[in-house]
């Protein structure tokens, strides 16, 4: 009874995203650095949570983001890891207790309970559990992982007026599609991108119907945007991490921030996503090291620079430099560096920061080439 009831309500829920809930809403804004709530508001509620991602429209978020990834039965989810020990109560689940496996990710052994060995319905019956102990660890064992859909449901039947945008990653495609068994010749990337255009997200980026339905397609693997680059006309957003290669493509950190590089990938992506530290390094001592010309080679491109992760949190050890105050670290990134979006854990910290810098500044988003 329990699990029909569950489904009849998603149904309503589709049903009722289907429709936008013919609510009026004002124009998407296009001229502030995006509100990005990273994970949904994370800092609060555990991570890609319904409830972190209502919390995260309700304290001023542009966009609620999330990681996708798959099922063993195919079925797309909301979840950051690869596997569920970190984020969730699997390790309460005697049941479960046979499913931990070794697989190389990267090149390493990692051991774990992974998503793509349960289906949907078995991970339904988990909870979602806090990552950091410094954050609330009241809603721990509470709350269900959401699927894709519930996921689009949520932007598309929130109450706010304005309209909310997702921000999408394909998590780890080159893991999924070794371990998962696709029907029909499918790929990852199909049934991401077959679910994305079924609610309408597929317009180009500023285009009167992107500003209806805002979406970013944002991967670390060049590869999934350029196949998906002859599929969609939605915005793609090159993720980018210091000290790391490429899964797909095995490239460099160095050479995928080449100059020849971003001028090969600015014709398949609106912008790049790149951890703060590729912007402002800090060394061994917490200090910040002289920024790197990153934003400036982005921009020159016609590129968009929405950065990650930040928080409002001071015992996540924000570099000293900023005195222990997270909005010196926003206004350094927003009004010195000028990117145009930030990834955080805290969106209403950023909206808070917002309201007071969007009465001084006269910045305007550099639109892209139509």
């Amino acid at each position: 009874m329990g699990s029909t009831m569950f489904y009849v309500s998603l149904l309503l829920l589709l049903l009722l995203a289907g429709s936008d809930c013919r609510v009026f809403r004002f124009p998407f804004q296009t001229n502030e650095p995006y509100n990005i709530a990273h994970r949904g508001s994370s800092g609060e509620f555990p991570e890609e949570s319904v409830l972190a991602y209502k919390r995260a429209i309700e304290e001023g978020a542009d966009f609620i983001e999330a990681d996708i990834t798959a099922t063993k039965d195919g079925k797309l989810i909301c979840f950051h890891d690869l596997i569920l020990d970190s984020v969730t109560d699997v390790h309460d689940h005697p049941e479960f207790a046979s499913r931990k496996q070794t697989y190389v990710v990267d090149g390493v052994n990692v051991t774990g309970y992974f998503a793509v060995d349960f289906t949907l319905e078995e991970l339904k019956s988990l909870r979602l559990i806090q990552r950091y102990p410094n954050r609330d660890q009241s809603y721990n064992g509470k709350l269900q992982i959401p699927t894709f859909e519930e996921f689009i449901a949520i932007a598309l039947v929130s109450p706010k007026s304005e309209r909310v945008g997702i921000y999408v990653e394909i998590k780890s495609p080159t893991f999924i599609n070794h371990h998962v068994k696709w029907t029909e010749g499918r790929k990852f990337e199909d049934v991401f991108l077959n679910i994305l255009k079924k609610y309408d997200y597929n317009a180009k980026y500023l285009t009167k119907e992107w500003l209806h339905k805002p979406v970013f397609i944002q991967s670390f693997d060049p590869s999934s945007l350029i196949y998906l680059h002859n599929k969609t006309s939605s915005p793609k957003i090159l993720l980018i991490a210091p000290d790391s290669i490429t899964s797909d493509t095995k490239q460099t950190y160095e050479e995928i921030i080449s100059d020849d590089y971003l001028d090969y990938i600015s014709k398949i992506v609106v912008g790049i996503g790149p951890a703060k530290e590729a912007i402002a390094p800090v060394d061994s001592n917490n200090k910040l090291l002289p920024v790197t010309d990153l934003v400036d080679k982005a921009h020159a491109r016609g590129l968009e620079v929405h950065p990650w992760t930040f928080n409002h949190e001071r015992n996540l050890l924000l570099p000293f430099d900023y005195h222990q105050d997270p909005y010196r670290e926003y206004d350094m990134f927003v009004n010195t560096l000028e990117v145009d979006g930030v990834f955080t854990d805290s969106p209403e910290s950023f909206e808070t920061y917002r309201r007071e810098w969007r009465i001084f500044s006269k910045r305007k988003r550099p639109y892209k080439n139509e």
